[in-house]
């Protein structure tokens, strides 16, 4: 997982798979069949590994506010290179920086989309409780939200520090409906 995150899937070869792994290429192919079925386990994991800690933020808030905001300075924390894994975000950095083939890249959409629908579900349920205007659009604040996420992504592929990224969530959470 790593090595496709830090590398993308074409520029990991199968040698540096191999190697990260300490397998030898007979025994890769006949636990995965193909660097395609490796990569498809390489992002479900990431899905299940890396995600939670920052996409559970949403939830965390007693308004939807508080929640994209939760999730956007969660975000900061944790999408800077650390120690233990590169800067960024693997949905999104390989959906600007890598060709996939079909199968792939259907999956790494679908997390996106499933991104995307966790941000409209919160705004949605913000209409609901009265936080939000029934008149706001919940597609384009969405994906407001979202893009800002993945631009933050990008940043920390870059180098942005936790302190930039904090930066450009509270700058976005001033525009959030009603705040000014």
């Amino acid at each position: 997982m790593f090595l496709f995150w830090r590398k993308g899937f074409e520029a990991a070869s199968m040698h540096d798979l191999c190697d990260a792994m300490g397998v030898r290429s007979p025994s890769l192919y006949a636990a995965f069949e193909s660097k395609e079925a490796l990569y498809l386990a390489a992002i479900e994991h990431y899905v299940l590994t890396q995600g939670p800690p920052v996409w559970d933020k949403l939830a965390i808030g007693k308004t939807a506010r508080e929640g994209i905001e939760n999730l956007l300075i969660g975000a900061a924390e944790i999408l800077p290179k650390s120690r233990t894994a590169p800067a960024g975000c693997m949905a999104v950095l390989g959906g600007v920086s890598d060709e996939w083939p079909a199968s792939i890249a259907r999956v790494i959409r679908d997390v996106r989309l499933d991104m995307l629908g966790n941000l409209h579900a919160r705004v949605e349920g913000a209409i609901a409780s009265g936080e939000l205007p029934a008149a706001t659009d919940i597609d384009a604040l969405s994906r407001f939200y979202l893009s800002v996420f993945q631009g933050m992504a990008i940043q920390a592929k870059d180098g942005a520090t936790p302190a930039e990224l904090r930066g450009a969530a509270k700058a976005a959470m001033a525009a959030w409906p009603g705040v000014g």
